[in-house]
Protein backbone atom coordinates (compact mmCIF):
# COMPACT_ATOMS: atom_id res chain seq x y z
CA UNK A 1 0.00 0.00 0.00
CA UNK A 2 1.01 3.44 -0.65
CA UNK A 3 0.63 4.15 3.11
CA UNK A 4 1.40 1.30 5.88
CA UNK A 5 -2.40 2.12 7.92
CA UNK A 6 -0.96 -0.47 10.99
CA UNK A 7 -1.02 0.89 14.30
CA UNK A 8 2.27 0.85 15.88
CA UNK A 9 0.95 -0.98 18.74
CA UNK A 10 -0.93 -3.84 16.41
CA UNK A 11 1.48 -6.47 17.74
CA UNK A 12 0.31 -5.93 20.70
CA UNK A 13 -2.85 -7.12 20.51
CA UNK A 14 -2.46 -10.91 22.14
CA UNK A 15 -5.30 -12.83 23.67
CA UNK A 16 -3.64 -15.81 24.27
CA UNK A 17 -6.95 -17.09 26.51
CA UNK A 18 -8.67 -17.38 23.50
CA UNK A 19 -6.12 -17.93 20.78
CA UNK A 20 -5.08 -21.47 22.74
CA UNK A 21 -8.60 -22.35 21.51
CA UNK A 22 -7.99 -22.66 17.58
CA UNK A 23 -4.97 -24.97 18.71
CA UNK A 24 -6.99 -27.41 20.91
CA UNK A 25 -9.97 -27.30 18.19
CA UNK A 26 -7.07 -29.00 16.01
CA UNK A 27 -5.99 -31.44 18.30
CA UNK A 28 -9.70 -31.98 18.95
CA UNK A 29 -10.13 -32.70 15.22
CA UNK A 30 -7.62 -35.20 15.40
CA UNK A 31 -9.23 -37.48 18.02
CA UNK A 32 -8.54 -36.18 21.82
CA UNK A 33 -11.60 -35.19 23.42
CA UNK A 34 -10.70 -31.30 25.20
CA UNK A 35 -12.06 -30.17 28.23
CA UNK A 36 -11.85 -26.19 27.99
CA UNK A 37 -9.80 -24.76 31.21
CA UNK A 38 -8.90 -21.57 29.52
CA UNK A 39 -12.09 -18.86 29.45
CA UNK A 40 -13.81 -17.67 32.55
CA UNK A 41 -17.76 -18.41 31.17
CA UNK A 42 -19.65 -20.33 33.84
CA UNK A 43 -21.91 -21.12 31.33
CA UNK A 44 -19.81 -22.57 29.29
CA UNK A 45 -18.76 -25.22 32.52
CA UNK A 46 -22.56 -25.84 33.42
CA UNK A 47 -23.82 -23.22 35.73
CA UNK A 48 -27.51 -22.61 35.91
CA UNK A 49 -29.36 -19.27 35.88
CA UNK A 50 -31.65 -19.07 38.78
CA UNK A 51 -35.32 -18.77 37.59
CA UNK A 52 -35.99 -15.98 39.48
CA UNK A 53 -33.11 -14.09 37.13
CA UNK A 54 -34.67 -15.83 33.80
CA UNK A 55 -38.20 -14.24 34.86
CA UNK A 56 -36.72 -11.06 35.13
CA UNK A 57 -35.38 -10.77 31.54
CA UNK A 58 -38.25 -12.33 30.29
CA UNK A 59 -40.44 -9.84 31.70
CA UNK A 60 -38.19 -7.10 30.79
CA UNK A 61 -38.29 -8.29 26.93
CA UNK A 62 -42.28 -8.11 27.10
CA UNK A 63 -41.47 -4.33 28.00
CA UNK A 64 -41.14 -2.18 24.57
CA UNK A 65 -38.60 -0.01 26.33
CA UNK A 66 -35.87 -2.77 26.56
CA UNK A 67 -36.06 -2.63 22.92
CA UNK A 68 -34.93 1.06 22.25
CA UNK A 69 -32.40 2.88 22.59
CA UNK A 70 -31.13 4.18 26.35
CA UNK A 71 -29.65 7.43 27.17
CA UNK A 72 -25.67 7.76 25.99
CA UNK A 73 -24.48 7.27 29.54
CA UNK A 74 -26.55 4.56 30.26
CA UNK A 75 -30.05 4.03 31.51
CA UNK A 76 -30.76 7.51 34.13
CA UNK A 77 -32.87 4.86 36.58
CA UNK A 78 -30.12 2.27 36.49
CA UNK A 79 -27.15 4.78 37.20
CA UNK A 80 -28.96 6.41 39.91
CA UNK A 81 -29.68 2.93 41.55
CA UNK A 82 -25.57 1.89 41.34
CA UNK A 83 -24.82 5.06 42.59
CA UNK A 84 -27.04 4.94 45.59
CA UNK A 85 -25.67 1.45 46.26
CA UNK A 86 -21.66 2.99 46.10
CA UNK A 87 -23.02 5.85 48.50
CA UNK A 88 -24.44 3.52 50.68
CA UNK A 89 -20.58 1.66 51.44
CA UNK A 90 -19.47 5.05 52.75
CA UNK A 91 -16.57 6.26 51.66
CA UNK A 92 -16.17 8.22 47.86
CA UNK A 93 -19.84 9.68 47.23
CA UNK A 94 -21.03 9.64 43.77
CA UNK A 95 -24.22 10.60 41.90
CA UNK A 96 -25.41 8.76 38.51
CA UNK A 97 -23.54 11.31 35.93
CA UNK A 98 -20.29 9.66 37.68
CA UNK A 99 -21.41 6.28 35.90
CA UNK A 100 -20.83 5.06 32.19
CA UNK A 101 -22.16 2.61 30.54
CA UNK A 102 -20.36 0.29 28.06
CA UNK A 103 -20.87 -2.25 25.94
CA UNK A 104 -19.04 -4.67 28.11
CA UNK A 105 -15.84 -4.10 30.01
CA UNK A 106 -13.71 -4.75 26.81
CA UNK A 107 -15.41 -1.73 25.50
CA UNK A 108 -14.19 0.47 28.11
CA UNK A 109 -10.92 -0.73 28.19
CA UNK A 110 -10.75 0.07 24.47
CA UNK A 111 -11.89 3.14 25.09
CA UNK A 112 -10.16 3.97 28.45
CA UNK A 113 -6.48 3.62 26.60
CA UNK A 114 -7.55 4.71 23.23
CA UNK A 115 -8.45 8.49 24.49
CA UNK A 116 -5.56 8.26 26.71
CA UNK A 117 -2.87 10.60 25.48
CA UNK A 118 -0.31 8.22 23.82
CA UNK A 119 2.58 9.00 25.95
CA UNK A 120 0.51 8.53 29.15
CA UNK A 121 1.23 5.16 30.80
CA UNK A 122 -0.84 2.91 33.14
CA UNK A 123 1.32 0.50 35.75
CA UNK A 124 -0.17 -2.80 35.67
CA UNK A 125 0.42 -5.96 37.95
CA UNK A 126 2.33 -8.75 36.24
CA UNK A 127 0.48 -11.50 35.86
CA UNK A 128 -1.37 -9.11 33.90
CA UNK A 129 -5.19 -9.82 32.50
CA UNK A 130 -4.05 -9.77 29.26
CA UNK A 131 -7.28 -7.62 27.76
CA UNK A 132 -6.07 -4.92 29.89
CA UNK A 133 -2.28 -5.26 29.22
CA UNK A 134 -2.83 -5.42 25.42
CA UNK A 135 -4.87 -2.48 25.16
CA UNK A 136 -2.20 -0.57 27.43
CA UNK A 137 0.15 -1.34 25.49
CA UNK A 138 -1.16 -0.92 22.16
CA UNK A 139 -2.43 2.62 22.82
CA UNK A 140 1.29 3.29 23.61
CA UNK A 141 3.12 1.60 21.02
CA UNK A 142 5.94 -0.06 23.75
CA UNK A 143 5.57 -3.10 25.90
CA UNK A 144 3.03 -3.36 28.85
CA UNK A 145 4.67 -1.62 32.41
CA UNK A 146 4.37 -4.06 34.78
CA UNK A 147 4.34 -4.16 39.19
CA UNK A 148 5.60 -7.67 40.23
CA UNK A 149 2.76 -9.73 42.43
CA UNK A 150 4.18 -12.08 44.99
CA UNK A 151 3.44 -15.45 44.61
CA UNK A 152 4.92 -16.75 48.03
CA UNK A 153 3.08 -13.95 49.66
CA UNK A 154 -0.37 -14.91 48.23
CA UNK A 155 0.22 -12.59 45.15
CA UNK A 156 0.19 -9.29 46.84
CA UNK A 157 1.51 -6.36 45.05
CA UNK A 158 4.68 -5.35 45.14
CA UNK A 159 4.40 -1.49 46.96
CA UNK A 160 8.60 -0.68 46.93
CA UNK A 161 8.24 -1.76 43.42
CA UNK A 162 4.81 0.03 42.41
CA UNK A 163 6.29 3.61 44.09
CA UNK A 164 10.14 2.85 42.57
CA UNK A 165 8.51 2.50 38.93
CA UNK A 166 5.92 5.82 39.79
CA UNK A 167 8.60 7.48 41.21
CA UNK A 168 11.58 6.98 38.11
CA UNK A 169 9.59 7.01 35.29
CA UNK A 170 7.24 10.37 35.07
CA UNK A 171 5.29 8.42 32.03
CA UNK A 172 3.41 6.92 34.65
CA UNK A 173 0.11 8.57 34.88
CA UNK A 174 -2.01 5.79 36.40
CA UNK A 175 -1.88 2.40 38.77
CA UNK A 176 -4.17 0.04 37.91
CA UNK A 177 -4.94 -3.13 40.14
CA UNK A 178 -7.53 -5.79 39.28
CA UNK A 179 -9.11 -6.92 42.84
CA UNK A 180 -10.37 -9.50 42.95
CA UNK A 181 -7.26 -10.56 40.63
CA UNK A 182 -6.95 -12.36 37.53
CA UNK A 183 -5.29 -14.80 36.92
CA UNK A 184 -4.14 -15.52 40.41
CA UNK A 185 -7.29 -15.29 42.40
CA UNK A 186 -5.63 -12.93 45.11
CA UNK A 187 -7.93 -10.43 46.87
CA UNK A 188 -5.94 -7.03 48.22
CA UNK A 189 -7.19 -6.48 51.81
CA UNK A 190 -8.02 -2.70 52.52
CA UNK A 191 -4.51 -1.75 53.92
CA UNK A 192 -2.77 -3.07 50.95
CA UNK A 193 -5.36 -0.64 48.53
CA UNK A 194 -4.75 2.36 51.15
CA UNK A 195 -0.92 2.19 50.34
CA UNK A 196 -1.62 2.48 46.86
CA UNK A 197 -3.95 4.81 47.38
CA UNK A 198 -0.81 6.76 49.05
CA UNK A 199 1.07 6.29 46.35
CA UNK A 200 -1.38 7.92 43.65
CA UNK A 201 -1.95 10.81 46.06
CA UNK A 202 2.13 11.27 46.44
CA UNK A 203 3.15 11.06 43.02
CA UNK A 204 -0.32 12.85 41.28
CA UNK A 205 -1.72 9.62 39.54
CA UNK A 206 -4.92 8.67 38.80
CA UNK A 207 -6.11 4.78 40.35
CA UNK A 208 -8.15 2.68 38.40
CA UNK A 209 -9.50 -0.81 39.76
CA UNK A 210 -10.79 -4.07 37.86
CA UNK A 211 -13.40 -4.94 40.00
CA UNK A 212 -15.16 -7.68 37.32
CA UNK A 213 -15.23 -10.15 40.44
CA UNK A 214 -15.90 -8.01 43.33
CA UNK A 215 -18.56 -9.90 44.23
CA UNK A 216 -17.06 -13.41 43.60
CA UNK A 217 -14.99 -12.73 46.74
CA UNK A 218 -14.65 -15.62 49.90
CA UNK A 219 -11.35 -14.36 51.32
CA UNK A 220 -11.88 -13.55 55.36
CA UNK A 221 -12.48 -9.83 54.67
CA UNK A 222 -14.89 -9.91 51.75
CA UNK A 223 -15.37 -7.12 49.05
CA UNK A 224 -13.57 -4.08 49.30
CA UNK A 225 -14.39 -1.34 46.95
CA UNK A 226 -12.35 1.32 45.21
CA UNK A 227 -14.93 3.61 46.85
CA UNK A 228 -14.34 2.83 49.91
CA UNK A 229 -10.64 3.44 50.58
CA UNK A 230 -9.91 6.31 47.63
CA UNK A 231 -10.89 9.04 49.79
CA UNK A 232 -11.70 12.52 48.40
CA UNK A 233 -8.38 13.08 46.35
CA UNK A 234 -7.24 11.00 44.40
CA UNK A 235 -9.11 11.00 40.65
CA UNK A 236 -9.69 7.30 39.76
CA UNK A 237 -12.46 4.81 38.76
CA UNK A 238 -13.86 1.09 39.17
CA UNK A 239 -14.36 -1.82 36.29
CA UNK A 240 -17.98 -3.21 37.15
CA UNK A 241 -19.93 -5.99 35.18
CA UNK A 242 -22.45 -8.05 35.59
CA UNK A 243 -20.99 -10.92 33.23
CA UNK A 244 -19.49 -12.97 36.24
CA UNK A 245 -21.35 -12.26 38.91
CA UNK A 246 -25.19 -12.65 37.37
CA UNK A 247 -23.74 -14.36 35.69
CA UNK A 248 -24.44 -13.11 31.88
CA UNK A 249 -21.06 -12.83 30.58
CA UNK A 250 -23.36 -12.76 26.96
CA UNK A 251 -25.43 -10.03 27.91
CA UNK A 252 -21.50 -7.43 27.46
CA UNK A 253 -22.70 -4.71 30.14
CA UNK A 254 -20.15 -3.13 31.82
CA UNK A 255 -19.70 0.31 33.66
CA UNK A 256 -17.33 2.64 35.48
CA UNK A 257 -17.83 4.13 38.80
CA UNK A 258 -15.85 7.82 38.34
CA UNK A 259 -14.70 9.23 41.74
CA UNK A 260 -13.25 12.89 42.50
CA UNK A 261 -14.04 13.57 38.42
CA UNK A 262 -13.86 17.54 39.63
CA UNK A 263 -10.55 17.38 41.84
CA UNK A 264 -8.63 17.91 38.15
CA UNK A 265 -9.41 19.78 35.49
CA UNK A 266 -6.99 17.05 33.33
CA UNK A 267 -8.70 14.33 34.24
CA UNK A 268 -12.24 16.07 33.67
CA UNK A 269 -11.77 16.57 30.49
CA UNK A 270 -10.53 12.88 29.78
CA UNK A 271 -13.58 11.43 31.18
CA UNK A 272 -15.84 13.65 29.40
CA UNK A 273 -13.83 12.66 26.02
CA UNK A 274 -15.01 9.02 27.10
CA UNK A 275 -18.07 9.98 27.14
CA UNK A 276 -18.02 11.82 23.97
CA UNK A 277 -17.00 8.83 22.44
CA UNK A 278 -19.86 6.93 23.43
CA UNK A 279 -22.10 9.98 21.98
CA UNK A 280 -20.82 8.32 18.59
CA UNK A 281 -21.98 4.94 19.35
CA UNK A 282 -25.37 6.67 20.93
CA UNK A 283 -25.56 3.72 23.58
CA UNK A 284 -24.66 0.67 25.24
CA UNK A 285 -27.21 -2.19 25.09
CA UNK A 286 -30.25 -1.57 27.31
CA UNK A 287 -31.97 -4.75 27.90
CA UNK A 288 -29.11 -5.95 30.49
CA UNK A 289 -29.05 -2.33 31.72
CA UNK A 290 -32.65 -2.02 32.82
CA UNK A 291 -32.21 -5.85 34.42
CA UNK A 292 -29.64 -4.53 37.14
CA UNK A 293 -31.91 -2.99 39.57
CA UNK A 294 -34.02 -5.45 39.40
CA UNK A 295 -31.30 -8.26 39.61
CA UNK A 296 -29.58 -6.17 42.95
CA UNK A 297 -32.91 -5.32 44.45
CA UNK A 298 -34.37 -9.61 44.37
CA UNK A 299 -34.38 -10.96 47.59
CA UNK A 300 -32.36 -13.92 46.44
CA UNK A 301 -29.53 -12.17 45.04
CA UNK A 302 -27.59 -11.87 48.15
CA UNK A 303 -28.35 -15.64 48.94
CA UNK A 304 -27.09 -16.69 45.17
CA UNK A 305 -23.71 -14.66 45.98
CA UNK A 306 -23.12 -16.22 48.93
CA UNK A 307 -23.86 -19.40 47.82
CA UNK A 308 -21.82 -19.32 44.84
CA UNK A 309 -18.79 -17.83 47.06
CA UNK A 310 -19.21 -21.17 49.15
CA UNK A 311 -19.06 -22.98 46.10
CA UNK A 312 -15.91 -21.53 44.43
CA UNK A 313 -13.98 -21.80 48.10
CA UNK A 314 -14.77 -25.23 48.54
CA UNK A 315 -13.46 -25.65 44.74
CA UNK A 316 -10.35 -23.63 45.37
CA UNK A 317 -9.61 -25.65 48.66
CA UNK A 318 -9.82 -28.90 47.08
CA UNK A 319 -7.97 -27.46 43.49
CA UNK A 320 -5.17 -26.43 45.94
CA UNK A 321 -5.18 -29.42 48.12
CA UNK A 322 -4.69 -31.73 44.95
CA UNK A 323 -1.54 -29.70 43.47
CA UNK A 324 -0.38 -28.45 46.74
CA UNK A 325 2.95 -30.53 48.24
CA UNK A 326 4.19 -31.65 44.68
CA UNK A 327 8.02 -30.71 44.18
CA UNK A 328 9.09 -28.04 41.89
CA UNK A 329 5.69 -25.98 42.04
CA UNK A 330 4.13 -23.06 43.83
CA UNK A 331 0.17 -23.19 44.84
CA UNK A 332 -1.34 -20.34 46.46
CA UNK A 333 -5.09 -20.89 47.37
CA UNK A 334 -7.41 -18.58 45.23
CA UNK A 335 -9.73 -16.20 47.89
CA UNK A 336 -11.71 -14.55 45.07
CA UNK A 337 -12.66 -14.78 41.24
CA UNK A 338 -12.63 -18.46 39.45
CA UNK A 339 -8.68 -19.09 38.65
CA UNK A 340 -6.24 -20.79 40.38
CA UNK A 341 -2.63 -19.73 39.33
CA UNK A 342 0.11 -22.80 38.96
CA UNK A 343 3.32 -21.29 39.52
CA UNK A 344 6.41 -23.46 38.18
CA UNK A 345 9.50 -23.16 40.37
CA UNK A 346 12.47 -20.97 38.60
CA UNK A 347 14.72 -23.73 36.67
CA UNK A 348 12.47 -26.80 37.22
CA UNK A 349 11.09 -26.90 33.66
CA UNK A 350 13.53 -28.10 30.98
CA UNK A 351 12.98 -27.98 26.82
CA UNK A 352 13.23 -32.27 26.68
CA UNK A 353 10.95 -32.54 29.22
CA UNK A 354 7.56 -34.08 27.33
CA UNK A 355 4.62 -35.98 28.32
CA UNK A 356 2.78 -38.65 25.54
CA UNK A 357 0.74 -37.59 22.23
CA UNK A 358 -2.37 -39.18 22.15
CA UNK A 359 -1.72 -40.27 19.15
CA UNK A 360 0.84 -40.07 16.09
CA UNK A 361 -1.16 -37.36 14.10
CA UNK A 362 -1.25 -35.54 17.51
CA UNK A 363 2.57 -35.98 17.33
CA UNK A 364 2.98 -34.85 14.11
CA UNK A 365 0.63 -31.38 14.66
CA UNK A 366 2.43 -30.48 18.53
CA UNK A 367 6.11 -31.20 17.69
CA UNK A 368 6.44 -28.25 15.45
CA UNK A 369 5.03 -25.90 17.83
CA UNK A 370 7.17 -26.80 20.90
CA UNK A 371 10.61 -25.39 19.30
CA UNK A 372 10.49 -21.83 19.86
CA UNK A 373 7.66 -22.15 22.63
CA UNK A 374 7.87 -20.48 25.99
CA UNK A 375 9.18 -23.54 28.55
CA UNK A 376 5.54 -22.96 30.06
CA UNK A 377 4.09 -22.95 26.65
CA UNK A 378 5.78 -26.21 26.02
CA UNK A 379 3.92 -27.82 29.16
CA UNK A 380 0.72 -26.49 28.20
CA UNK A 381 0.72 -27.97 24.34
CA UNK A 382 1.89 -31.47 26.43
CA UNK A 383 -0.98 -31.14 28.37
CA UNK A 384 -3.38 -30.66 25.74
CA UNK A 385 -1.80 -33.20 23.45
CA UNK A 386 -2.07 -35.67 26.17
CA UNK A 387 -4.84 -35.52 28.07
CA UNK A 388 -6.97 -32.93 26.43
CA UNK A 389 -7.04 -30.37 29.28
CA UNK A 390 -7.04 -26.80 28.11
CA UNK A 391 -4.66 -24.25 30.28
CA UNK A 392 -3.61 -21.28 29.86
CA UNK A 393 -0.03 -20.60 29.99
CA UNK A 394 1.35 -18.14 32.32
CA UNK A 395 3.71 -16.57 30.27
CA UNK A 396 1.13 -14.80 28.34
CA UNK A 397 0.10 -12.69 31.19
CA UNK A 398 2.76 -10.17 30.61
CA UNK A 399 5.22 -12.34 32.67
CA UNK A 400 8.61 -13.68 33.01
CA UNK A 401 7.29 -16.73 35.56
CA UNK A 402 6.48 -20.09 34.11
CA UNK A 403 2.77 -21.25 35.04
CA UNK A 404 -0.24 -22.18 33.82
CA UNK A 405 -3.73 -20.40 34.90
CA UNK A 406 -6.68 -23.02 35.31
CA UNK A 407 -10.58 -22.35 36.08
CA UNK A 408 -12.48 -23.60 39.09
CA UNK A 409 -15.69 -23.54 37.42
CA UNK A 410 -16.31 -27.28 36.29
CA UNK A 411 -19.87 -27.80 38.10
CA UNK A 412 -19.67 -31.67 37.57
CA UNK A 413 -17.98 -32.52 40.70
CA UNK A 414 -16.61 -36.05 39.41
CA UNK A 415 -14.85 -34.27 36.76
CA UNK A 416 -13.93 -31.68 38.59
CA UNK A 417 -11.87 -33.95 40.44
CA UNK A 418 -10.71 -35.71 37.41
CA UNK A 419 -9.40 -32.92 35.81
CA UNK A 420 -7.35 -31.54 39.24
CA UNK A 421 -5.95 -35.18 39.71
CA UNK A 422 -5.15 -35.15 35.71
CA UNK A 423 -3.36 -31.88 36.21
CA UNK A 424 -1.43 -33.65 39.47
CA UNK A 425 -0.10 -36.78 37.59
CA UNK A 426 0.58 -34.70 34.14
CA UNK A 427 2.71 -32.00 36.47
CA UNK A 428 4.84 -35.14 38.28
CA UNK A 429 5.09 -36.96 35.32
CA UNK A 430 6.48 -34.25 33.20
CA UNK A 431 9.15 -32.55 35.50
CA UNK A 432 10.25 -36.16 36.06
CA UNK A 433 11.04 -37.11 32.42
Amino acid sequence: MRRNIVHSGADALIYEIRQIVALAKNIQALGVSITWENIGDPIQKGESIPDWMKEIVVGLVNENKSWGYTATQGDEGTRKFLASKVNERGGAQITHEDILFFNGLGDAVAKIFGFMRREARVLGPSPAYSTLSSAEAAHSGYEHLTYQLNPKNDWMPDLEDIENKVKYNDSIAGILLINPDNPTGAVYPKEVIREIVKICEKYDTILICDETYAHVNYSEWGSIHLSEVIGDKVCGFALRSISKEFPWPGARCGWLEIFNRKNDPVFDRYIKSLLDAKMLEVCSTTLPQLSIPRVYSHPEFLPHLKFRNEKFKKRAEKATKALSGIPGVTVAQPKGAFYLTVLFDEGVLKDNMKLPFANTQVEEYVSPLLGKAALDRRFVLHLLASAGICVVPLSSFCCDLNGFRVTLLEEDETKFDWIYKTLADSIKEYLRS
